[in-house]
């Protein structure tokens, strides 16, 4: 049951926050932080005994499990597991949505109760997506966290900001309804054959699928999550949600919605689709290099520093799209640090451009200059986490960003010297966001104070985090490796039909992965 209760704890504390809120607004954020807290609590404790079971047993695929029927007559069921790969994620969702409620503790003044309930209610529903076992529950899951996401923006945005959710809203709905056409394809499909009528994850693994059918089906699951990765051509939404959204929606964008893509495709696409995947692998890649380029040359081009901290997320979760579709382990590898590492640095970025916009009342990085002079400490954070957005070795984004190219050089070189170009300009918008901001010449009259001893904290953990990550990540590649090496050995699901002889009907001829 400890599954159910990380997402219950969310859920009835959204609740509770939304309710004692009538009284005191400081009570909505204590209760926030406290249900984030006891669930962090709760997924370390399980990471530890993780840890203990790797070394006794070996390699275990599932942590803890739980599975009661929900829907028995069309065969779903609440269906819930940990794994390495989702333990990892939660623990980014819970670490990353603290920090989120302090970040916004005093910029949210106006219906906090409502605000933090939606935070709560976006976080169960991220939570449920990490864990859900069953596809049903799955796309409801991947559905809870939209509505409160636009909400947060169109609410508490700023100046755009019923663009932006509604912009945000129609990306995300639509391709998710194309996720739904795939998912009750594979359903039916799968019921035609055996007779099963399930959505549940085990059991699907393995329908057998003719070559076009699997590209087609594939087709849907990678609409919803190439959309929230994002990749390029279907990032339009992403620069004006997270320029829009207030602090604590940016980092949530960023730290932990755009992962919910790169997740599904590890967690679905390749092993439901070996074949069609290895297929559409060139073009997935190429995709992904576009976008490590793209994304770099649109930050450079951006004054509004928020706007500049999105377009690297492009560029950032265009390596992601590079090594999932590189097809093997020591990309994969990267694959996880780079969603870990990328939640944190760049949270910490939409962090310290939400600090100086409160302080300022601006983003725009042509009205700012010089501030190391004014707030030390602000530029100094921001250069450890420039640093870390260029993939400066000591920080956990070198680590994530080195094993992608590796596993991707073994695959496909061209895309890969791709990559290293997106490095070089990532440098180049790095160094140019520090100049612009932090360097030169203080602009006449701006004085400010500089982080509080809760945005201390706040950057202290992120800090701490980041540097580990780069310095000691084996604890985060042991953990994550018996969920991806299930993904080398997932049985292949091509269907070749031969043309019938004459006289004779139609032979299907399936195919393993090991004896193709």
């Amino acid at each position: 049951m400890i599954l159910v209760w990380l997402i219950a704890i969310l859920v009835v504390g959204g609740l509770l926050a939304w309710w004692t809120s009538r009284w005191n607004p400081v009570w909505a954020r204590g209760v926030t932080l406290l249900a984030l807290t006891i669930d962090l609590v709760l997924v370390l404790l399980l990471w530890i005994l993780y840890g203990v079971r790797l070394t006794i047993t070996g390699e275990p695929r599932w942590l803890v499990e739980f599975s009661q029927p929900w829907i028995p007559q069309f065969g779903i069921s609440f269906h819930l597991a940990m794994d390495g790969l989702s333990l990892l994620l939660v623990v980014l969702t819970l670490f990353l949505g603290i920090l989120a409620v302090l970040a916004s503790w005093r910029e949210i003044e106006t219906r906090v109760g409502f605000f933090h309930f939606n935070l709560l209610w976006i976080l169960a529903g991220i939570v449920g997506v990490f864990l859900a076992l069953d596809l049903f529950l799955f796309y409801f899951f991947w559905e809870l966290m939209l509505v409160p996401m636009y909400i947060l923006i169109a609410v508490w945005g700023h100046e755009r900001r019923a663009y932006a959710a509604v912009k945000f809203f129609l990306f995300t709905q639509f391709s998710g309804l194309l996720m739904l056409l795939a998912i009750l394809g594979l359903y039916y499909i799968h019921g035609r054959d055996t007779g099963i009528y399930t959505f549940d994850y085990t059991t699907l693994l393995g329908t057998q699928l003719t070559p076009t059918t699997a590209m087609w089906l594939m087709g849907g699951f990678l609409a919803a999550f190439l959309v929230k990765l994002p990749a390029v051509p279907f990032h339009t939404w992403l620069p004006d949600a997270h320029t829009e959204a207030p602090t604590a929606g940016s980092v949530i964008l960023a730290g932990l919605l755009l992962k919910t893509g790169a997740y599904g495709l590890l967690r679905f696409v390749i092993p439901f689709f070996p074949d069609a995947a290895a297929d559409f692998a060139p073009v997935a890649m190429f995709l992904g290099g576009v976008g490590i380029l793209y994304g770099a040359i649109l930050a450079f081009a951006q004054t509004d520093l928020k706007r500049l901290v999105a377009y690297t997320s492009v560029s950032h979760m265009g390596f992601v799209l590079l090594g999932v579709f590189a097809g093997n382990e020591l990309a994969w590898q990267g694959v996880v640090m780079q969603m870990l590492c990328h939640g944190v640095s760049t949270g910490a970025l939409f962090i310290l451009a939400g600090t100086l916009q409160e302080r300022m009342h601006t983003r725009d990085m042509r009205r700012m200059g010089g501030l190391w002079r004014v707030t030390p400490g602000m530029g100094a954070v921001a250069l450890i986490f420039g640093m870390a957005s260029l993939g400066l070795p000591g920080l956990g984004n070198f680590v994530a960003e080195f094993l992608i190219l590796l596993g991707a050089y073994r695959v496909n070189v061209p895309l890969t010297v791709l990559a290293v170009l997106g490095l070089v300009a990532a440098a180049i918008y790095a160094l140019w966001m520090l100049q612009r901001t932090f360097y030169g010449t203080p602009q006449e009259g701006v004085r400010f104070a500089d982080f509080a001893p809760r945005e201390w904290v706040v950057m202290g953990a992120l800090i701490v985090v980041i540097v580990w990550l780069g310095i000691y990540p084996q604890p985060i590649l042991d953990t994550a490796r018996p969920a991806l090496q299930a993904l080398t050995t997932a049985p292949s699901t091509a269907v070749v039909v031969p043309p019938p002889a004459p006289g004779h009907p139609n032979v299907l001829l399936i195919f393993h992965q090991e004896e193709k």
